[in-house]
Order: structure tokens, then sequence, then C-alpha cells
């Protein structure tokens, strides 16, 4: 019925055309894209019918439905871009009908032809992009999956079909075979390498990055040797964005994480505990021995009866203790009976080794909360203790003489 009724369009348009004086040939082309405006016409609706009948009633049905991947062909314009295809495709396959494309083809028929076959690459480029990003938002919802440097490999993929549409595109216009273009760029391998290099160092470090799970969107690492230090936003192809704690945007290759070391920070948030390692300096000249006349001393004191509380004033052997013993165990059993500390982690209060500065005395435990604010308080919770604590031990803070120092002297 449709060829019957382009038929009878085109006898009036002739017979018009006729009367008018007008040549055969120039009537024929007239013919011609009169037919094609009509192939273009239904193709644009069919389209038309695709989306405002077919796709609302996928929606609707899609709607009542408990899946959440169904909802992403909607989110993600899967349904969208596969009706995209409808209409090129048409177009191509009734184009004969207008134009002759096969016996003896014309300039304009050949343009035509070639225009629709690229009309068709790029619709179906669009439609296999619409699919990976489908698929890879489904897989960042699974918990095994969820933050996973996943994203290098969904542009990876994007840039293959990418690669691939090009090449087909090309042969379209030149109207040669893909499989000799393919032998062409083989001897141009070298400068494809050198021209994606950072791809493919990008691509195979996310898969490194991803398979032995060295970090995922949301971890804090740190680089000092590059600056680096922040929380992961995004692991992409060929850049990996860090959210710095001043709020800067800093952006390295993900080969850089496989050549070089980084800490990642993750593991602490998970076994629940930071750690505390300070140290203060105590002057080598303030250390006496804790004789029973400094025992009657420091034990008048109520703040030093408070922090003596469960310490042993004598060595199990029998040698005589210092104050600087007797301060570093009371230190050590604040530290231990702090509400704020990870009991049971690694805590204590250690000597290091002297230096032209005096004595260090090294305080090393955890911290029950790992967030940073209430970390960087008990952290100065306990070095402010420390260091009013040690004049009640006749013990002093070493600290290098200020100019206020030099004037009193």
């Amino acid at each position: 019925m449709l060829e019957q009724g382009e038929n009878s369009m085109i006898e009036w348009i002739n017979t018009t055309l006729t009367k008018w004086g007008c040549s055969t040939h120039i009537a024929n082309i007239i013919d011609e894209w009169v037919v094609l405006l009509s192939i273009i016409l239904l193709a644009l609706a069919v389209d038309f019918v695709l989306r405002q009948v077919v796709l609302r009633l996928v929606r609707k049905i899609v709607t009542r439905t408990s899946a959440k991947w169904d909802d992403m062909l909607f989110d993600h314009k899967v349904l969208v871009r596969m009706c995209s295809i409808v209409v090129p495709i048409t177009i191509y396959a009734l184009l004969p009908l207008a134009l002759p494309t096969e016996e003896s083809p014309t300039l304009i028929a050949t343009i035509i032809n070639r225009i629709v076959e690229v009309y068709i690459v790029i619709a179906f480029v669009r439609f296999f992009n619409a699919i990976i990003r489908m698929a890879f938002a489904i897989a960042d919802t699974r918990p095994a999956l969820h933050g996973r440097p996943i994203k290098g490999l969904m542009q990876t993929g994007q840039v293959i079909i990418i690669m691939i549409a090009t090449i087909l595109i090309v042969a379209i216009i030149i109207d040669k075979s893909p499989v000799m273009l393919l032998t062409g760029l083989g001897a141009s391998a070298a400068v494809l390498m050198l021209i994606f290099q950072n791809s493919i160092l990008g691509f195979v470090a996310g898969i490194q990055l991803s398979l032995n799970k060295m970090l995922k969107v949301g971890d804090w690492i740190s680089m000092p040797k590059h600056g680096v230090d922040g929380i992961v936003e995004e692991v992409a192809l060929t850049t990996i964005k860090i959210r710095g704690w001043d709020n800067t945007l800093q952006t390295i290759p993900p080969y850089l994480l496989i050549n070089e070391p980084f800490d990642n920070w993750q593991a602490m948030f998970e076994t629940g505990g930071r750690r505390i390692k300070r140290s203060l300096n105590i002057d080598v000249t303030s250390v006496e021995f804790a004789t029973p006349e400094f025992l009657d001393t420091i034990t008048q004191n109520e703040l030093a009866k408070r922090a003596l509380e469960g310490v042993e004033l004598k060595s199990a052997e029998g040698a005589t203790l210092t104050n600087l013993d007797l301060f570093m165990r009371s230190v050590n059993g604040y530290i231990a009976r702090h509400p704020r500390t990870n009991s049971k982690m690694i805590s204590m209060v250690r000597q290091l080794q002297p230096t032209e500065w005096g004595l260090p005395i090294e305080i090393y435990c955890f911290s029950a909360n790992v967030n940073w604010i209430p970390y960087e308080h008990l952290q100065a919770e306990i070095i402010s203790y420390i260091v009013a604590l040690a004049p009640i031990f006749k013990l002093r803070i070493y600290q290098a003489p200020s100019g206020l120092d030099i004037r009193k002297s």
C-alpha cells in the first residue's frame, strides 16, 4: 500500500511537471527528493511512537517492579539510545526506494548513503556507551565493588568503542575495508602507544589497584614525597582525584600509586585505633634517686597521690628507683586508665636514645576515636598532663633557651 501511494504521488507530480514544461530529468530528481523526504518523515514518526508510546508504557511497568536495575535503563537513557538507532536504520533500509545505491549510484546518493551509515555507527556508539555506564552503575551498588576503582575500566571500554567507531567511520567515508585500515594502523603502533601511553598505564594500574584492593573511593591516602594527603574522590582512567584537608583538589596518575609507596589510612578506621606517638625531652640534670624523703614529699601532694595510684614504688629486684621511673610509671597508669584510649592496643611510656637536647620520653598509645578532632584533643590532653605533672616529680622539661632566658641569666 505504501508503494501504491508513492507511485500515485509520483505519477501526479510527473503529470503536473509535464504540464508546466519541466524536463523528465528534473521531474525524476524531484521524485527522488519527495520519496526521500517521505522516508525521513516515516522514520521520525516511528521514533515518535517509540518514545511517546512504547517507552512510556515500559516506564510504567518498570516503576511497579521491585528490581533496581530496570530503573537504570531510564536513568542512563539505555532505551532512549536504543530508540535513536531506529531512525537511521529505517532510513537506510528504505533509501533504495528513493535513490539508486547499488547500480550506478549518483554522487548525491553516495553522499547520503554514507551519511546515513555514519549516523548508524554514531547511534550504536551512544547506545553501547549507555549500556557500559549502566553496567558499571549496577556494579558500584554491589557491596563487594562499591567504591572500588572501576571507573577507569569503564572509561577504557568507552575508549575502545570510540576507537572502533572511528575506524568504521573513516572506512565508510573513504570507502575502504576496515581490515585494510587496521593493517595500516599496525605500522603506526609505536605512535599510537606514545599517544595513548597514559591511558594504557592508567588502565593497567586501575586493574592492579582494583584486584589488590589497594584503595577505593573514600580512602584517606598520603604520599609525602608528592605532597598528597587527603580523601580519594575519584579513580579515573588517567587521573586520581584527591580532596586535600585544605579542600584543594589534587590529581595524580594511577600508575604513580603502583610505582611508588603510599600510605592508606583506611585500615586505621577499620581497626578502631589511631596511634599517638609523641615525645618530650627531660633535662637529665633533674633526674635523681627516689629517696624516702622524696617519696614522703610527693605523697603529700594530692595530684601526685592520684597519679601514683596503683603504681609500685619499689623495684621488683630491690634496686633504687628514680623520680623519672616513678614519673614514667604514673604516666603509663594515667594512659591505661584514660577512658578515651584503646585499652586493647599497645600502651606504654618509654625512653629513647639521649641526645644533646636531653632524654626523650615517648608516649605510645592509641586513641579509641579515630576521627581527627577527638584524636587531636586526646593527644593534647595527654601532653598537657605530662608537662604539668613533671615538676611535681622534680623533673624539668627541656626546651631551647629563649631571649628571655638569656636576659634573666
